[in-house]
């Protein structure tokens, strides 16, 4: 019998066994489940800004955690090597909720403000994010969700409460793009929208040259943001050749602070990254 997975709009119906499009979510005894769960491939306290967040507990670190698996197929992804695989083909490391919050609660010596769930597409391993984040907040500390904001509704709003700061990937602002990188724009779009009214919310567009690097698109974009909340900081960052994209160069940094100008005839805060 096949079973639907309800994290996100891939919908994934999946036999006893069979593992999602993300490589992260399996059914399990008629049950999906977070394969993935507690499967760290990368741990490391980061500055804050890194996330990047610039408007949220400036000058403060953080404790990053990752897994693997994402429910995008990004042709210039820069986590390749734990993104796009499975556990089978990835070393990681057992870290329990228990043990992650014990750890980011002894590293507050050092500055660290709680956990960011990154690296990976972290709400693939919803349940384990979740049940970290509980125990997180328990200790008084706070949670950061670094994400490509391809989740469905429900489960983001059950997710929320616990979540203090989000910074959302939007990848492009047409359709052809995000069927490109294998996602639904307005799925990220809605992300975008429940984050901006819970919780601090800032947002990363990754300009591709040739790709979602027009004056228009990005107009479209920031004025559209700027509708959900002229408050909200967006990230225009520049690419670099890597994985399967590897056919053209860098993004001219004219281009990324031209598209940051755009952006700030809607936005407040626009920052250039990378550059």
């Amino acid at each position: 019998m096949k079973i639907i997975c309800e994290i996100c709009p891939h919908h994934c119906a999946l036999e006893e066994g069979q593992t999602g499009f993300c490589r992260a979510r399996r059914n399990n005894g008629g049950k999906v489940i977070c394969d993935n769960y507690g499967k760290v491939t990368g741990l490391a306290l980061d500055p804050i800004e890194k996330k990047p967040l610039r408007r949220f507990c400036p000058g403060g670190k953080i404790l990053s955690v990752g897994s693997y698996g994402c429910n995008l197929r990004c042709p210039f992804c820069q986590n390749s090597s734990i993104s796009m695989t499975d556990g089978e083909h990835t070393e990681s490391a057992a870290v329990p909720p228990e043990a992650l919050a014990e750890k980011a609660a002894e590293l507050v010596p050092r500055g660290n403000i709680g956990v960011a769930y990154t690296y990976n597409e972290p709400l693939v391993g919803y349940e384990f994010v979740r049940d970290c984040a509980a125990l997180v907040r328990e200790r008084g500390l706070k949670n950061v969700a670094v994400t490509n904001g391809c989740i469905c509704e429900g489960p983001l709003k059950e997710l929320l409460p616990l979540i203090d700061a989000v910074n959302i990937d939007l990848k492009g602002f047409t359709e052809r793009f995000y069927r490109m990188v294998g996602g639904d724009l307005k799925t990220v779009m809605r992300a975008i929208e429940l984050s901006a009214q819970s919780c601090h919310t800032e947002v990363t567009t990754l300009v591709i040259p040739g790709e979602n690097d027009s004056d228009g698109e990005m107009d479209a974009l920031s004025g559209w943001l700027a509708s959900v909340d002229a408050e909200i900081p967006l990230h225009v960052t520049r690419f670099f050749p890597c994985f399967q994209m590897t056919d053209r160069g860098p993004t001219p940094v004219e281009t990324v602070y031209r598209l940051a100008e755009i952006a700030r005839g809607h936005l407040r805060y626009v920052y250039v990254g990378n550059c």
